[in-house]
This record gives C-alpha cells, sequence and structure tokens, in this order.
C-alpha cells in the first residue's frame, strides 16, 4: 500500500509531526509485520524521527541545524539562494524506514515521525509504503 501525504508549512524552517497520519496509513494497510518507509521527494525537506513529547526538542535541533548551517554564507554557489536548505536536508535524510510489529509502527515511547521543512512555506508531500505480510 502507497500513499500521500499532503502536508502545507507555514514558515520558511517549519518542523510537522506527521506521525498520526502515518500511523493511519499503517492500521488501514492491514500489514501486521512488515515496513513502513517514509520519503520525502523533495531536496529542501527531510524526514527524521526524534522526540515528539517535548516541544523543546525539535526548538533544539532547528536551533543547532541553524547554528551549523547558517543561511547566509558568502561561499555557497547555489544560484538560488537556497543551498542552506539543500545541505540541512542532505545532512538528515530524506527517508525513514520503521518496523511494522503487530500492525504498529514499533516508535520508542517518546518518538514521533516529522517532516522538516527548510525552504517554505510551500506545500509538500510524503510517500508513505508499507509492505509484509
Amino acid at each position: 500500500m502507497t500513499e500521500t501525504i499532503r502536508v502545507k508549512t507555514t514558515k520558511h524552517t517549519s518542523v510537522v509531526n506527521i506521525t498520526p497520519q502515518v500511523k493511519d496509513i499503517v492500521s488501514r494497510s492491514g500489514v501486521k509485520d512488515g515496513l513502513c518507509i517514509v520519503y520525502v521527494p523533495h531536496t529542501t525537506a527531510c524526514v527524521f524521527i526524534n522526540e515528539g513529547a517535548d516541544p523543546d526538542v525539535v526548538k533544539d535541533i532547528i536551533y543547532m541545524l541553524e547554528k551549523l548551517v547558517p543561511w547566509n554564507d558568502p561561499r555557497y554557489e547555489h544560484g538560488e539562494g537556497n543551498s542552506a536548505a539543500h545541505i540541512r536536508s542532505a545532512v538528515i535524510g530524506n527517508s525513514r524506514v520503521i518496523p511494522v510489529v503487530d500492525g504498529k509502527l514499533a516508535l520508542g515511547t517518546w518518538e514521533s515521525v516529522f517532516l522538516a521543512e527548510f525552504d517554505g512555506p510551500r506545500e509538500r508531500k510524503v510517500i508513505v509504503k508499507v509492505i509484509g505480510d
């Protein structure tokens, strides 16, 4: 089963918890044991798994990414002016594979799945594929 989630971001840098939508797709797939692939087909956005219970964790991640990969660096050569967005996305990655066990995502107690936008606001697609049984 493959489905696409559409996410409208609201800021230049946005992080959106997409866990409920991914869980719903897994539930509707009927797969009991398998894999859930979450993929973003964009070069300035990414997906990651991290703490979802405390929003300060996401704030800290954004803070550190901005510190490590500043938006304006005079040595960037990409003509569109969004090199930092491409770099941040490449560092984090555009996909995650999550085991499906007993029909549910095998996430840790505090883990959530996030879409991170680094060149928004935009509408992004997240492709979710569930395979198994």
